[in-house]
């Protein structure tokens, strides 16, 4: 059984201090480090991971460390990747919350601090909390840090990474440990769960304990690149979206169907199905494509309910 667990970073000291933190790199606190070690201490009867990723925060990375301490788990690789970072807050890091709210109102920093896609005003090319003047961020593409950001803009950093780095990681691996911050991990549980945009702003983004989330990818091996075991095709009894070019097509019954620049695939990743006929069970009747296919790429897709 393949198996991703997602852990927030504990208490850190800005958390505490109820300040937006955003990119900042606060570490935990006393309680923080103890939330790890909790954690840690969750995991213990029925993980052994294979594989860890966490981000360039401080918080992030000592919580992970915390973690593997605990598991006795300390030797396994760890790979960091800015794209998991916390949403970036712009001119709001390193103010106290409450007294944001009582100078703009409580509504408009709920709006900052979990709409999708509104960002809080950005950071000045000039200022000193720009990313681009932080040493860590030097191999990283200055167009791509961000200045700000909406939730949506996180999912979008995030989501490459994950797409490209973390799920397919599972090829080889049974076990991986994700630990990063409360909006980068909103993201990826969006994607994975399918939640509506206007949906996400009633999922926290601040857990008032650090505990572990389980998501058993078991029962997606088309997505893990894994050919799936044979089966008799299914009868047809939903249409599927299929994005071509930016303009939806809907697929109504069995057919062959040539794509041409295919932009995203979800949840199955075509590229590595050319030729083959694919055996999927879709939830609802929309579906996006992740990675291109070659053009001119012929596919039998069936699908049930």
């Amino acid at each position: 059984m393949k198996k991703i667990v997602l852990l927030r970073h504990g208490e850190s000291l800005w958390n505490m201090e109820n300040r937006f933190t955003g990119w900042t790199d606060v570490d935990l606190t006393a309680k923080g480090e103890a939330e790890a070690y909790t954690a840690g201490e969750q995991l213990l009867a029925d993980f052994h991971f294979d594989k860890a990723y966490t981000s360039y925060l401080k918080r992030a990375v000592r919580t992970l460390n915390c973690v593997l301490d605990r598991l006795d788990q300390e030797w396994i690789p760890v790979e960091k990747s800015w794209r998991l970072n916390e949403k970036h807050y712009g001119q709001l890091q390193g103010l106290n919350k409450s007294e944001t709210a009582q100078k703009y109102g409580e509504e408009q920093v709920l709006i900052w601090r979990r709409s999708y896609d509104i960002a809080p005003a950005p950071l000045g090319e000039d200022d000193p909390r720009n990313p681009r003047f932080d040493i860590r961020y030097r191999d990283v593409p200055a167009a791509e840090l961000p200045r700000t950001e909406s939730l949506k803009d996180t999912v979008k950093r995030i989501l490459p990474y994950w797409n490209d780095v973390i799920f397919p990681s599972l090829k080889h691996h049974d076990q991986l440990l994700v630990v990063a911050h409360g909006n980068s991990l909103r993201g990826i549980i969006k994607h994975l769960k399918h939640i509506p945009d206007d949906e996400i702003v009633e999922v926290a983004d601040e857990a008032a304990v650090t505990e572990p989330v389980t998501e058993d990818t078991s029962k997606t091996e088309a997505e893990q690149n894994v050919t799936p075991q044979p089966q008799p095709a299914p009868a047809v009894s939903r249409a599927i979206t299929v994005v071509v070019n930016k303009t939806p097509v809907t697929l109504t019954g069995k057919q062959s169907y040539t794509f041409v620049d295919i932009l995203d695939v979800y949840p199955f990743d075509l590229s590595s199905m050319r030729g083959k006929r694919l055996v999927t069970n879709v939830n609802g009747i929309h579906a996006e494509f992740i990675q291109p296919i070659d053009e001119g790429a012929v596919i039998d897709i069936y699908w049930e309910n």
